[in-house]
């Protein structure tokens, strides 16, 4: 079965090049491809947080990871499958952050702490609900940790 996703918006802001870190404070506009109408975001500033989902368009087809590996590709960390991880290297390239949404403007968003590169294609925008994030306690392993230290 052959799936097509056109992008909904893209990705405007100052980061030129894959980083792994420091995304936090990254300011992001997010605007509407001509297709959609400004009216597709009514209301969304009623929300303070989005969930925005994205096309990883420059990881090249051969660097895709359908097994395990070393996350950032780090021997001291344990090798872990694709999908045990947050890796760009995926098998459909997608990428789902949570954003704060700063500004809404007829056909833009304004977010912070978008870890997608200038040009990306956004393929969906969802509002956070609070009924939709995990009931209890979340688990991690350890090595997540480190990882994350310096990424927001």
């Amino acid at each position: 079965m052959d799936i097509t996703i056109k992008p909904i918006a893209y990705v405007q802001n100052d980061r030129r090049a894959v980083e792994d870190d420091d995304w936090g404070s990254v300011e992001s506009i997010i605007e509407l491809s001509p297709e959609y109408d400004e009216s597709s975001l009514r209301n969304i500033e009623d929300f303070s947080h989005l969930e925005i989902i994205f096309y990883f368009n420059q990881v090249p087809d051969n660097k895709i990871e359908t097994k395990a590996r070393h996350p950032r590709n780090n021997a001291d960390f344990p090798q872990v499958g694709i999908f045990a991880q947050r890796g760009k290297n995926r098998p459909n390239k997608l990428g789902l952050t949570t954003v704060q949404l700063l500004e809404h403007r007829e056909r833009t968003l304004k977010v912070k702490g978008l870890d997608a590169i200038d040009g990306t294609p956004i393929i969906d925008i969802k509002p956070v609900m609070k009924e939709f994030l995990p009931k209890g306690d979340i688990h991690q392993p350890d090595w997540t940790h480190d990882i994350m230290k310096k990424y927001w």
